[in-house]
């Protein structure tokens, strides 16, 4: 009887322990709307999704990579590139279109560059990320002289605008997550991913293409920085070539705070999701609540450490044997 009358609690305990980062997104809805009245506004909360929009496209990004025990560090410096060249082909074409596959396009080029060092030339991710974002930060600000792009006309739409009253960042965000979630889910690039990021060797000896894998992850993550980058500098009304410095490692908070796991072959696209949301919001209220900018840094860096350690703490849980674990649970 009594193992009956604690089988439900087990249930529950366990629901909560695999979906602990929604219970997470939840608390921090509830905590932030007792910590400032203004939070549950409608304007403030469509402000929350239409930021949140931008962070939440690169993590997807940066979980693909995860997953495969690849990182993107450049992903900030390339958005702020592939957003100030489409900027500039608008004002010079009226084409947003064009203006749209240019910005996609100088995403998908760099990351194409960082494909190419780490799969072809073998050089450890966070090398050739690094080498990328200096060389695309330095590329923006070169072009534009350091100055920003303003009057940038009807280009904003794709930032500003709504279709059916969904403001139009939100339906670009959700179209991503859906086809993060396919490519992880449904296809033999995603299980390529697990597999590698899991045991590369492993996938190497099962036939897997490991370094066609890698490359093609990269291609796709350059698709969604392109797209974050013709969003954000719409989104602002200009081209700001200095702007999105420190969003890789926003993103790369949301994807580990959603469990994705530093180790490779962990992550969800839902995951990736609440935290990018986790870390909206956590922005949100810090600003409501005037919360000093030097401040907040320091926050989320506790945040990102507190991710890390949790991950590689759920890393050793995994790896121990089950028969030490059974022994030490019943001694």
């Amino acid at each position: 009887m009594a193992k009956r009358a604690g089988f439900p609690v087990s249930r529950f305990m366990y629901f909560i322990s695999k979906n602990s980062i929604f219970v997470i997104l939840i608390a921090a809805f509830l905590i932030s709307t007792l910590l400032n009245r203004n939070f549950l506004s409608p304007a403030n909360l469509s402000n929350i999704l239409k930021q949140n929009s931008v962070i939440a496209i690169l993590a997807f990004g940066e979980t693909m990579l995860i997953i495969a025990g690849l990182i993107d560090l450049a992903n900030g410096a390339v958005l702020a590139l592939a957003g100030v060249l489409a900027v500039a082909v608008y004002k010079a074409t009226g084409s947003l279109v064009l203006a749209s596959s240019i910005g996609l396009a100088i995403g998908i080029l760099c990351n194409m560059v960082s494909g190419l060092l780490t799969s072809v030339f073998k050089t450890p991710p966070f090398i050739a990320t690094l080498a990328v974002m200096t060389m695309a930060r330095g590329l923006v600000l070169l072009y534009t002289a350091g100055q920003s792009i303003y009057q940038i006309g009807g280009f904003v739409v794709l930032g500003q605008g709504s279709l059916f009253y969904i403001p139009i960042p939100i339906i670009f965000m959700v179209l991503i997550l859906f086809a993060t979630w396919y490519i992880l889910n449904n296809t033999r690039l995603g299980r390529s991913l697990y597999a590698i990021g899991g045991n590369e060797e492993a996938a190497n000896a099962s036939g897997i293409q490991v370094s066609r894998s890698k490359f093609v992850a990269y291609l796709l993550n350059g698709i969604f920085v392109g797209l974050a980058g013709v969003i954000f500098m719409s989104r602002n009304n200009a081209g700001l070539p200095a702007a999105a410095q420190g969003y890789e490692f926003e993103a790369l908070t949301a994807a580990v705070i959603g469990g994705t796991s530093f180790s490779g072959g962990i992550g969800t696209a839902m995951g990736t999701l609440a935290g990018a949301f986790i870390v909206g919001i956590l922005n949100n209220i810090m600003n409501l609540l005037g919360v000093n900018s030097y401040v907040q840094q320091i926050i989320k860096g506790i945040i990102i450490a507190l991710a890390v350690i949790m991950d590689i703490r759920a890393k050793n849980n995994r790896s121990r044997p089950k028969e030490f674990v059974h022994r030490e649970s019943i001694g």
